[in-house]
């Protein structure tokens, strides 16, 4: 497969700067953004305060460490703009993606932090081998989720041609590659593979495509998947990054030349790796919880925000800022599904609104083909008065059902039982969630 090896002047300044001066630049930044965050947000005045510290502490870069930790449960208790350092005619956007208890987890964007985040996306496709006058297929959702907004205006910042595409419709999706040919697609990996499996459904060999580069991202996947991925296609598979309460796709992103793991752009984005037991930071090669704290977002400051997500700090390759390992796994209880961020208790809450159900569930989380899919079973409420006939089974499924897509933002299949159908444990906690799907 051919790579395209960036030339010294595709470059920002930055991306080859020294440490030094990246460190320098971080301070400043980092300086200005918790000093920000303390004055224009009662949420971390109040945080600062209690934990003994003033933004007038932070003197090093290593003494954030002694900041708060920002958890996605504070911006639930912030529901909808309580963490927002701007007044609300000064916000040019609203996004949202799923949160813990069925409420979205809000975030919000001044004109110039578009404009940051349209630049780090340009910036993560340019690594990726993209460049202006290439034509790119957008297939991530549009809407609150950041996805497909976040890839179309970095694409357009980064003066390509965008196919505003989003999800679904695969046949349709197919249609449009072969008749527009498009250099890159930009979409879930699991979604990749059931386009690429359509296609050769279809009679049409991948490798005929136009496309060359895939900018992959919005869940975990493995190197094995890259590789039966780029076998299956032609195409580089790049791996990007990106969660809504830090920005949205775009807060790192492979280069094609090395493949070796998503660069953190550092120059927005301050990354630490700690115990996600005691909170200590770890040095860098260890693997730990993945924190984040923002340098330069006007409209919603993060610091020290726990992302949950289990990985490790590695040392510069191909940009002079540090890359991310691969995801291995979650520090807490949520699942990722197609992309979805969803916790076991957002669907116990929507259970829970309906009488007719017990508070007894189970999700069990399979594979089909290259999608995930998820199932949830419930059981009737003994008290209820709810005959056995299937059509009332079947309605309150198909009710249960609704909620969750409409709420969490996930296609479920529901199966609802007789009373005390599902298992009941009489030591420790109960067996929630089944994950099927295999593990690399």
């Amino acid at each position: 497969m051919p790579v395209k090896t960036p030339l010294p002047g595709d470059l920002e300044p930055i991306e080859t700067a020294s440490r030094d001066e990246l460190r320098a630049l971080q301070l400043e930044r980092l300086k200005w953004s918790v000093r920000h965050a303390y004055e224009n947000v009662p949420h971390y005045r109040k945080s600062f305060d209690a934990q003994g510290v003033h933004p007038d502490d932070l003197k090093t870069l290593e003494d954030l460490a002694r900041f708060p930790f920002t958890a996605k449960a504070d911006l639930r208790d912030n529901y909808p703009f309580g963490m927002f350092a701007v007044p609300r005619e000064k916000l040019a956007r609203v996004h949202a993606s799923s949160g813990t208890t069925g409420k979205p987890t809000v975030v919000g964007y001044t004109l110039k932090d578009i404009d940051t985040w349209a630049n780090v996306v340009a910036r993560s496709i340019r690594a990726a081998g993209g460049r202006a006058g290439d034509m790119v297929h957008v297939s991530y959702g549009y809407g609150l989720f950041t996805g497909g907004l976040g890839a179309h205006y970095g694409a357009e910042r980064l003066g390509c041609v965008v196919v505003p595409m989003s999800g679904g419709q695969t046949e349709k999706q197919i249609q449009v590659i072969q008749d527009f040919k498009p250099d890159i697609i930009m979409v879930t990996p699991s979604y990749m593979l059931t386009i690429l499996d359509e296609m050769e459904r279809m009679g049409i060999d991948p490798k005929s495509t136009s496309l060359k580069v895939g900018i992959f991202g919005a869940e975990p996947w493995t190197q094995g998947m890259r590789e039966a991925m780029e076998a299956h296609s032609g195409l580089d598979a790049v791996d990007i990054y990106g969660l809504s309460e830090v920005m949205g796709p775009g807060v790192a992103s492979e280069c094609i030349e090395s493949k070796d793991g998503p660069v953190v752009w550092e120059d927005h984005f301050y990354p630490e790796i700690i115990d996600p037991n005691t909170g200590e930071v770890l040095p860098d090669g260890a693997e730990g919880e993945l924190v984040f704290t923002t340098l330069t977002k006007e409209a919603m400051p993060v610091i020290r925000y726990r992302t949950r997500d289990l990985t490790r700090l590695l040392p510069p390759t191909s940009r002079s800022m540090r890359r991310m390992a691969k995801i291995t796994g979650r520090s807490d209880d949520m699942l990722i599904i197609r992309g979805v961020n969803l916790f076991p208790t957002q669907v116990e809450e929507l259970i829970c609104k309906m009488p007719k159900l017990a508070p007894q569930y189970v999700l069990e989380v399979d594979k089909q083909g290259h999608m995930d899919t998820l199932t949830v079973k419930v059981e009737i409420n003994p008290e209820a008065d709810v005959g056995r006939h299937p059509e009332q089974k079947e309605a309150l499924a198909k009710e249960l059902a609704h909620h969750i897509k409409t709420f969490i933002g996930v296609s479920a299949k529901v199966h609802v039982g007789e009373p005390f159908s599902i298992e009941r444990v009489t030591i420790g906690k109960a067996r929630r969630v089944i994950d099927r799907r295999p593990k690399e």
